[in-house]
């Protein structure tokens, strides 16, 4: 019987404190707070969060192993379906997938799924002695080398299921660091680099895994070349969606402008925000973050901490933000500014050529659009300005071009994106895609899951296709 008890709550940093450091927000549970809230799951017959999950990871089986304290024997079940627990607990929208289907929160809070997850994967990492290994077929001398471009969510998920059946992976990454948008995306205080995604990197290059930094390919090497003349049975793109969407309006072009993707970049991955790196990054007094979803809180949050007001400039109300409503709060609790209703139409420069206002208009809510949220409308005769010294547009992404362009036969969409069947399978034989270089900017743990169903589809691939 599920112990009757509200949720346990979880320990944050004072916002006080924590809006001028990039230490991790979210101090997460200790073994007693876990193993007290893995009490209130019901181990449902049919368990809604599973299915909700796009990984498929086994919920009620491993909070099952925390109830008994089987600390090791939870960290087991999650390592059948997940080769990130420590990412998936801190980045996933639980709220929207597992957590949401719960069926305690029908009429209450639901089961602190992601909490619980987060916590088995920080214990593992603390206590490696207690943790059974993975098993892992054994690679035979004539096995199938498959080739992973990018070492992102996607990537990583897919090599790791085709290392543990045997395969020879090797992981070709843009970068000098891998991590793909875990690393350059999203901020310390929400994903520590060293504590938490390095481990978990390190645990698929225990799997046999390979993996080659400072490769473009489309430049260094190309997809042709890899099946064509280095051997590889197959090859996963999973290079996701770094190209930044702009506005268009007047003045775009000014000093102080930036997409949510460089600022971000230069601050995560090249530790603009650490006093021992000489990164340049440019704030100024007053930040204006136009957008409403993840991305633009990570940048708002991010710019806050640099010394900035921040405004975060949003067409639509509270209520259709698009970004985890955690995440939100959060800001919000840091003191964030929040310009509801409010569209950008003009960015002014000064006679240097760099940023000193933002013209907009406000907005209301007309009919529902297409993705079901209520279309803004301008409000005529509304334009005022804000003062700021820097834009940080956060408006989403799409695929880079490059592999699109300089790989034979691979179908892409009119926005740039991969072509791939729900196998992950593209036009172009051999070659298989999954994440956001397929559909767009989209979440960690829905790349992931990409990522593992396209290993399966590559499995299945050389089984039947290669001598």
């Amino acid at each position: 019987m599920a112990n009757r008890i509200p949720r346990v709550p979880v320990r944050e940093q004072d916002p006080a404190v924590r809006a001028h450091n990039f230490d991790e927000v979210c101090y997460g549970y200790s073994r007693e707070e876990a193993l007290l809230e893995a009490t209130r799951c019901l181990n449902c017959k049919n368990p809604r969060c599973v299915s909700a999950c796009p990984v498929g990871l086994k919920i009620p089986v491993f909070i099952s192993k925390l109830v008994e304290n089987d600390i090791p024997g939870a960290a087991a079940v999650i390592a059948e379906d997940s080769s990130l627990p420590a990412v998936c607990g801190r980045v996933c929208p639980q709220e929207t997938q597992c957590e949401g289907s719960c069926i305690l929160g029908v009429k209450g809070e639901p089961v602190a799924i992601g909490k619980l997850e987060r916590f088995v994967a920080d214990y593992s990492r603390s206590h490696p002695e207690e943790i059974r290994p993975e098993a892992v077929q054994e690679r035979k001398q004539s096995a199938a080398k498959v080739a992973v471009i990018g070492s992102g969510p996607a990537g990583l998920a897919c090599a790791a299921d085709l290392a543990k059946w045997g395969y020879d992976v090797t992981i070709f990454e843009a970068l000098h660091k891998a991590g793909g948008v875990l690393e350059y995306g999203i901020p310390e205080f929400r994903l520590p680099k060293e504590k938490v995604l390095r481990g978990e990197i390190e645990d698929v290059l225990k799997l046999g895994v390979k993996i080659e930094t400072d490769v473009v390919v489309g430049r260094t090497v190309t997809v042709d070349s890899l099946l064509d003349r280095q051997g590889f049975a197959a090859v996963f793109i999973g290079t996701g969606a770094g190209l930044p969407k702009f506005m268009n309006i007047p003045g775009e072009n000014l000093c102080g402008v930036f997409s949510a993707n460089e600022f971000l970049t230069r601050n995560n991955l090249m530790c603009a925000y650490r006093e021992d790196y000489m990164t340049p990054i440019h704030i100024g007094r007053k930040v204006c973050v136009v957008g409403g979803g993840n991305v633009a809180m990570d940048a708002a949050r991010t710019a806050l901490r640099l010394g900035a007001e921040v405004h975060v400039v949003y067409r639509r109300t509270e209520a259709e933000l698009p970004a985890r409503k955690e995440e939100v709060h959060h800001a919000m609790q840091e003191g964030i500014i929040f310009d509801m209703l409010t569209n950008p139409e003009e960015i002014i420069g000064n006679e240097k050529g760099w940023v000193s206002a933002m013209k907009c208009i406000k907005m209301e809510l007309g009919e529902p659009d297409a993705s079901g949220r209520r279309s803004p409308v301008p409000v005529e005769g509304s334009e005022f300005e804000i003062e700021t010294d820097t834009v940080i547009m956060a408006l989403g992404t799409t695929s880079n071009p490059l592999i699109a362009r300089t790989t034979a036969g691979l179908e892409t969409t009119r926005r740039g994106g991969i072509v791939a069947d729900e196998t992950g399978e593209t036009s172009r034989p051999g070659v298989f895609a999954g994440g956001d270089a397929v559909t767009g900017a989209a979440t960690v743990i829905l790349a992931m899951g990409a990522g593992r169903t396209a290993a399966k589809a590559i499995d299945n691939y050389i089984k039947n296709h290669i001598k």
